[in-house]
């Protein structure tokens, strides 16, 4: 049996080695009750207890416990008994319960005045934590002797008892990153000093949005990590406190306000500006564009006749031809007639030709301007190529003779739009089937 005391004392030194990390893992028991034996000789007394307990995991500690016996006889009360044991204590509950019960045994060694020897006790208790470090315990064991000397003989006493009493825990507890909670229970142990944390030892997140307050722009309000915790209504990038157009269409561009961006300045936003690189200063309208007053394609930034509609070859401006004049009537040159979808120049017709070139030759200051023409008869397009042909022979006869393209001023094929004479008979079609001559003196 001595052999078992000396097992239970090195139980105790192993497990104050390799005992797992708890909050205050040390506890301090200091209790009193009453006992009584059990055998034929019984009596009963008070009992003082004294206990040292280590924790060793989540549903076992290690307790060196010390029991006393003061019995009363006769009026007088003397020291009956000391007791200690090696006990197991078997917790029943977890460690986040404030009633906590358990299970205990273990062996122990008997000093009285009659007596010595092994024995061992088992029980069960309960302890209710007043305070994370104090709290009230009440047990009930029995204790039996196993190898008790009385005398010259062995002994087997029994006895109940019956304990109330304070536990007080203590240690000192591992926090790595000083925020008031274990690391065994920190979930965050690397907490920056200083921050305010929870429960878990992680920091404080008073929106939940996943931003802890410590670096939440918007602690109060749930947000977006990308923006330090604050919210982007319009999605733009931008985060609704510096937000100064905080409505922003969906996808549109922003700057760093989170304003449309408008890279030309124009007052119209990118992504709705149909000419994004306007020079600065100049108006435009709805869609972003220089405005173009006379409509003419020439903004009126670069347009020097803004009013009036020009060729943008002339700056906007129209184009003045120079001034003109009819030459007088006895020299108007008769039409030239063809036949039936035909663009030859007929035999006949030449004279007419000929009148006109000896006219243009008389004076360089004179131009003509032709104007083809057909009948109706066949489809409307194929007459307007037809009388682009019968045009062609014609100026192709004059320039034969020396007169210069460039004084034939303009060409004009007009198709069935122009006609002479009635398409109805034969007789008007075969007037509405030629090119015109106008001769114009130019001043």
């Amino acid at each position: 049996m001595r052999k078992l005391l000396l097992l239970s004392l090195i139980l105790v030194f192993t497990a104050s080695l390799h005992a797992q990390t708890m909050d205050k893992k040390w506890g301090l028991g200091i209790g009193v009750g009453a006992y009584g034996t059990i055998t034929d000789n019984g009596g009963v007394g008070f009992m003082p207890e004294l206990y040292l307990s280590r924790y060793l995991s989540p549903r076992f500690d290690l307790m060196l416990k010390g029991d006393a016996g003061l019995f009363r006889s006769d009026l007088e009360s003397k020291l009956d008994l000391v007791n200690p044991f090696l006990n197991l204590r078997f917790k029943l509950s977890d460690e986040t319960k404030n009633l906590r019960p358990y299970l205990f045994a273990g062996p122990g060694f008997l000093w009285d005045n009659q007596e010595k020897g092994l024995n061992f006790d088992a029980g069960l208790g309960a302890k209710y934590y007043m305070s994370p470090n104090t709290a009230f315990y009440v047990e009930a064991g029995y204790i039996h002797s196993i190898d008790v000397v009385r005398g010259a003989e062995t002994v087997k006493d029994k006895f109940l008892k019956a304990t109330i009493g304070l536990e007080f825990d203590f240690g000192k507890t591992k926090d790595s990153d000083m925020d008031g909670v274990s690391d065994k229970k920190d979930k965050c142990p690397d907490t920056p000093a200083g921050v305010a944390v929870d429960a878990n030892g992680c920091p404080l997140d008073t929106d939940g949005d996943g931003v802890p307050d410590y670096i939440d722009d918007c602690p109060t309000v749930a947000g977006l990590t990308s923006l330090k915790g604050c919210p982007d209504a319009d999605g733009d990038g931008v985060a609704d406190k510096n937000d100064k157009c905080p409505d922003t269409p969906k996808g549109w561009k922003v700057d760093v306000n989170g304003c449309p961006l408008d890279q030309d300045k124009d007052g119209v936003a990118d992504a709705i500006d149909k000419c994004p690189n306007t020079p600065a200063g100049v108006v435009v309208d709805k869609d972003g564009c220089p405005v173009d007053t006379d409509g003419d394609g020439t903004p009126d930034y670069l347009d020097k006749c803004p009013t009036v509609a020009g060729p943008k070859e002339n700056n906007g401006c129209p184009v003045i031809e120079a001034a003109k004049e009819t030459v007088s009537p006895e020299m108007m040159i008769e039409p030239v007639y063809f036949d039936y979808d035909k663009s030859n120049i007929l035999q006949v017709e030449k004279a007419k030709i000929e009148k006109l070139i000896k006219l243009l030759k008389s004076d360089a200051s004179y131009s003509v301007d032709l104007t083809g023409n057909a009948d109706s008869k066949g489809e409307e397009e194929y007459n307007m190529k037809l009388s682009e042909k019968r045009i062609n022979a014609v100026v192709k006869s004059i320039t034969a003779s020396g007169v210069k393209a460039a004084r034939i001023s303009k060409q004009q094929a007009l198709g069935e739009s122009n006609p002479a004479a009635t398409n109805d008979t034969e007789e008007g079609r075969a007037l509405n089937r030629r090119v015109e001559f106008e001769v114009i003196k130019t001043k």
